[in-house]
């Protein structure tokens, strides 16, 4: 799964994902992060923070997180001592934005526009890349890499919380069938909890005789 030819690919793509239990990517009236964050969870963001990724996102997720980060720089922001940094240190990650709308140069540092076919583009930065690409935020872009079967690994962090009357950003919707093998799980300050998974993209459910898709 993930690989588009016989050739080996240098970079791997992962979706990353915060999530509800019933799998909302916000909720109306909410803080970020549900209010639940902890200290190992942050520990952790910061130590994944280190390793050598590249954020792709679409023009709504760069127009959010930019904005974020900038608010973040500025005294009295509101942000946390922890949220600031986790926003802030966005700065120095090398981030690919697609989309049609926006215009070069971006002004979020190192980041970079991409104004064709994302799924075509990402097929070339996994073949010429090296370390992780991972989404950030951005459902829309994430559905479609999922769809185009070049997700090598799909990875959710899960809040204990149901947001069925407020939640916004259903994170689903329009996915294909997909099988999941778990290759890792972990849970952060007793309530978060950590899923990994390599996807499979199917063409029809378990036990029907099809074949995944390529």
């Amino acid at each position: 799964m993930g690989e588009t030819t016989a050739e080996k690919s240098s970079a791997d793509l992962m979706v990353d994902l915060i999530i509800s239990l019933d799998g909302y990517a916000s909720a109306e009236g909410w803080p970020g992060w549900w209010g639940l964050e902890g200290p190992e969870y942050l520990a952790w963001l910061e130590q994944e923070g280190e390793k050598d990724y590249t954020f792709l996102m679409g023009a709504n997720t760069y127009r959010l997180m930019s904005g974020m980060s900038e608010e973040a720089a500025a005294e009295g922001s509101g942000f946390s001592d922890e949220e600031g940094a986790a926003l802030t240190g966005l700065d120095a990650v090398p981030k690919v934005v697609f989309s049609s709308t926006l215009q070069a140069p971006l002004t979020w540092p190192n980041s970079e526009l991409v104004t064709g076919d994302a799924v075509e583009a990402v097929m070339e930065m996994k073949r010429t890349r090296t370390g992780t690409l991972s989404t950030l935020g951005s459902l829309s872009l994430s559905r479609s890499l999922l769809t185009a079967g070049l997700v090598d690994r799909f990875r959710l962090v899960v809040f204990p919380v149901i947001t069925g009357r407020t939640g916004r950003e259903r994170i689903y919707d329009g996915y294909p069938d997909v099988s999941l093998q778990m290759v890792d799980s972990r849970t952060f300050d007793g309530r978060l909890q950590l899923l990994e998974y390599i996807p499979t993209v199917l063409s029809g459910p378990p036990g029907s005789g099809r074949t995944p898709e390529p």
